[in-house]
């Protein structure tokens, strides 16, 4: 393929390759939600998929993923994730199904850098302020002697 020629997907937004083999799923809309049942725009007739799973959304140019509270939860590259962006060649697993996430951010849309990716923030949020200041809290050692307060 020369640099001119775009790629082809099944979709006018990308598509989803399933791991292992099967159709494309093309991505149609801007606005994805995928479910085991009928009111899924993707429908992924699995037991372990939830009857809303996740959504998937184009935003600047990207595609992210957030799990819609799923019985088997979503994972970004093998890493579980509440919301998170999916660059292009990411794998996808929604409950065990893996997929390949296809699509030009270029050609949707982006330019310049990425968007930020929210799973920086979630980690970022679930720490407590003092360790996000390189602080420890007072005492937290309890088992340690010395750090313990004597009562005469």
């Amino acid at each position: 393929m020369s640099s001119s020629e775009e790629p082809v997907f099944a979709g006018e937004y990308g598509q989803l390759t399933p791991v292992g083999g099967g159709d494309p799923i093309p991505l149609l809309k801007k606005r994805l939600m995928i479910g085991r049942r009928g009111e899924a725009d993707i429908q992924l007739k699995f037991n372990n998929v939830s009857t809303q799973h996740c959504r998937l959304t184009l935003e600047q140019g990207y595609w992210f993923v957030r799990d819609l509270n799923s019985r088997n939860g979503i994972k970004v590259d093998s890493r579980t994730v509440t919301r998170k962006r999916v660059d292009p060649n990411s794998k996808l697993s929604i409950a065990r199904h893996e997929y390949v996430i296809e699509y030009d951010p270029q050609a949707l849309g982006a330019c310049g850098p990425p968007p930020a990716d929210d799973d920086y923030m979630d980690e970022l949020m679930r720490s407590s302020l003092m360790d996000r200041a390189g602080l420890t809290k007072r005492g937290q050692n309890r088992s340690d002697p010395s750090q313990r307060k004597s009562i005469d």
